[in-house]
């Protein structure tokens, strides 16, 4: 067997072009095979050799081998080495096929949880139970309404083109009306339209944090669930939660310890705990934040699906200093599929917000933002959001009676004033995942607590806003029946 010698090659890949270096290298490689000076049964060099030799990290190199050897060109032997195993003219002058797994994994964005694909991938599946969903159920969308709406919109639209980088003007100002009940005191200007509060924590985590920002959260959080700040370098660092909501005394000390740039808050009905942030909480919580110059966004996606008594005015109501970025949507009580919600703070703020939504996205849907400003103007919104109010705590209310026959001996839950959620608590902790696949076999998908706190080994997110109450039954009584085989 020959042994592919370096000593003699003067050529090296050259650093000045536009080339990669590993396409300067393969290609060199290409070239030595084809014209016969590396013959077929000869030892290449190894990894470490051929990287000094060209001064290039070891990386680069294995990059080299491996497209050669998925051409079918070399092989890697364990005692022989790697070896040249085909010169075929028709492999040498063929494109190999794009690695786009390759592109994928050394992409900036990371990708969801693989429990979370799986939950996304059954949104709209008949075929499972959902236990978890954070959406209204089919049968409670707006159909009443709608048809009214429809035919106000078409005689309402002037305009299908670009829109004013902030969203749709009418819009702006039928929620500057809206904000106005919530003592919210604000103007058009200051107010930025996206596409639901996902969109608005995206171009909060581009536009206002540096790399490597910490960001306070509820413990725990919903925020914990998603990737989109790994992706940014942004640290989330959590702070316990008592019955009031967050603790001020440990958010002291987290403020102190690790100098964060701002606090992400639910203070109404939070996800996934449904705690309410008391009055006298959210007053202690605001003069920290004003004294600690620590910036505050509110997210109030759940603020309207109250059940007994409104919740305490937003933090934002009480903003003096313009510390709060606050967020809305109309997502958790019109329709989750419509896209519409608002960042109402700072003006600069807004512009900033606004310049990097252009960028992305070139405005949020029309057509979703005029029969938003129909329903705000025509009080058909607030119509809605009492009549879902209402069923949402019939449905609160049937859920906890199931809990109270089924996982009384194995469970401890809350009852929660408003929202979606129960967080329900086993006795005894369960190998989440492992529930999550026995669940899922059995065509019930659930939100196993750790998705919202790393460390959190024993509870689940149940929602009573997205089955219907024969669904409901029939899912927590498998739940239950799952949870004692363990």
């Amino acid at each position: 067997m020959s042994k592919i010698t370096l000593e003699k090659e003067i050529w090296k890949p050259d650093r000045n072009i536009d080339i990669p270096l590993y396409k300067q290298i393969y290609d060199f490689f290409i070239l030595k095979i084809s014209n016969g000076e590396w013959s077929i049964g000869s030892k290449m060099p190894s990894q470490q050799a051929m990287a000094k030799k060209f001064g290039v990290n070891r990386s680069t190199i294995v990059e080299v081998y491996d497209e050669l050897k998925s051409e079918g060109l070399i092989q890697s032997k364990t005692k022989s080495g790697t070896i040249i195993i085909n010169n075929t003219w028709s492999i040498l002058t063929s494109n190999a096929p794009l690695d786009w797994n390759k592109k994928i994994s050394n992409s900036l964005h990371e990708p969801n949880l693989n429990i979370i694909q799986i939950i996304n991938d059954v949104e709209s599946s008949n075929d499972y139970i959902r236990l978890g969903a954070g959406e209204l159920a089919k049968n409670m969308m707006p159909s009443k309404y709608l048809k009214d709406i429809f035919h106000k919109v078409a005689d309402s639209i002037t305009y299908m083109g670009y829109d004013d980088p902030k969203g749709l003007l009418e819009l702006r100002e039928e929620v500057v009306k809206y904000l106005a009940k919530k003592g919210i005191i604000t103007d058009s200007s200051k107010i930025l339209i996206v596409s639901g509060a996902l969109q608005a924590l995206n171009l909060i985590s581009t536009g206002l944090l540096s790399q490597g920002a910490t960001i306070l959260t509820e413990k725990p959080s919903y925020l914990q669930s998603l990737t989109l700040f790994d992706s940014h370098y942004i640290d989330l660092n959590s702070v316990d939660t008592d019955k009031n909501g967050i603790s001020i005394d440990k958010l002291t000390g987290k403020i102190a310890t690790k100098k964060p740039e701002l606090l992400y808050i639910i203070p109404n009905y939070q996800n996934p705990t449904g705690i309410l942030t008391s009055d006298s909480r959210r007053t202690e919580l605001l003069k920290l934040c004003e004294k600690e110059r620590l910036a505050i966004i509110e997210d109030d996606v759940y603020g309207e699906l109250w059940f007994d008594t409104p919740p305490p005015p937003p933090l934002k109501a009480r903003d003096k200093n313009g510390n709060v970025v606050y967020i809305g949507s109309i997502s958790k009580t019109l329709s989750a599929g419509m896209r519409v919600g608002w960042i109402v703070g700072n003006e600069n703020v807004i512009n900033r917000l606004a310049d990097i939504k252009m960028q992305t996205d070139y405005g949020s849907s029309n057509i979703s933002q005029w029969i938003c400003t129909e329903f705000l103007r025509t009080g058909a919104y607030e119509s809605f959001a009492s009549e879902i109010r209402q069923e949402l705590k019939y449905k609160r209310d049937r859920m906890l009676s199931i809990l109270e026959m089924y996982f009384k001996d194995i469970a401890t839950w809350n009852k929660p004033s408003g929202g979606l959620y129960i967080w329900l608590k086993l006795k005894t902790p369960i190998p989440q995942y492992k529930l999550f696949e026995t669940c899922y076999k059995e065509k019930l998908v659930i939100n196993p607590g750790y998705l919202y706190d790393d460390n959190d080994k024993s509870s689940l997110r149940l929602s009573f806003a997205s089955l219907s109450l024969e669904e409901l039954e029939e899912g927590l009584v498998a739940l239950s029946n799952i949870i004692r085989t363990f």
